[in-house]
């Protein structure tokens, strides 16, 4: 019996072990301010740490959210990032955050962040969110959660899942996102699909599309527009 228990109290830590380290590892010192030097051997992750000795405010300080994204462009949105690779004093400490501003009718299109969970709060407009769950069982469909979101609002969007954000109002809109990753990645769908480079075999994506190869032919010689 208490071999069983061992085993057991053995398997529920191996598990919760791997679960708690399913996001950013947290850091092993009050700070880890990223430099960017391509010679230095020891990285942490994926940045060195700068000498606390020289560290200072402004590794912890960055400006300029205050000031709109500029939405003139297909998707008619702008994703404005904060993350290690602007904000060096984010290094370790699994967080980063986004401005996005949507034009009347602007969307920011089907994506995912392959590190990071969200959580968006709208800040002016009318938004349509969503995000869609992972491949279920056998004769389902891909299940769908929706919700409008007004000033004040709040949304999740569960890591690595797709998802979008659409202004259903005439007027512009604003939402903040934090995530939880200092660098959570993005993967926009259309893009990465009928962008990529080189490009996906236009016989591969007929067929898991179910479409005609000349409809594949048309989306990849579109330019598919970077928000980000």
């Amino acid at each position: 019996m208490a071999l069983k228990s061992l085993v057991l109290t053995i398997a529920i830590l191996a598990v919760v072990s791997s679960i708690s380290h399913a996001s950013d590892p947290s850091p092993l010192q009050d700070f880890c301010v990223a430099v960017n030097d391509s010679m230095a051997a020891v990285f942490v992750n994926g940045k060195i740490c700068k000498d606390p000795k020289v560290v200072n405010a402004d590794d912890f300080f960055k400006s300029g959210l205050n000031i709109p994204g500029n939405t003139s462009n297909q998707v008619g949105s702008a994703v404005t990032a904060v993350n290690v690779g602007n904000l060096p004093g984010l290094n370790t400490l699994g967080i980063s955050l986004v401005r996005i501003d949507y034009a009347p009718y602007g969307l920011n299109p089907p994506h995912t962040h392959p590190r990071a969970t969200e959580v968006l709060v709208v800040l002016e407009g009318t938004l349509y969110v969503g995000f869609v769950l992972s491949n279920p069982g056998p004769n389902m469909k891909n299940k769908l959660f929706t919700k409008i979101l007004k000033p004040g609002d709040v949304f999740v969007f569960p890591i690595g899942l797709i998802h979008f954000q659409f202004n259903i109002g005439k007027t512009t809109a604003v939402a903040f996102a934090g995530l939880s990753s200092q660098n959570p990645g993005v993967i926009t769908i259309a893009n990465a699909v009928f962008g990529s480079d080189p490009s996906i075999n236009a016989d591969v994506l007929a067929k898991a599309f179910q479409v005609d190869k000349k409809v594949i032919d048309y989306l990849q010689s579109q330019f598919w527009w970077d928000n980000n």
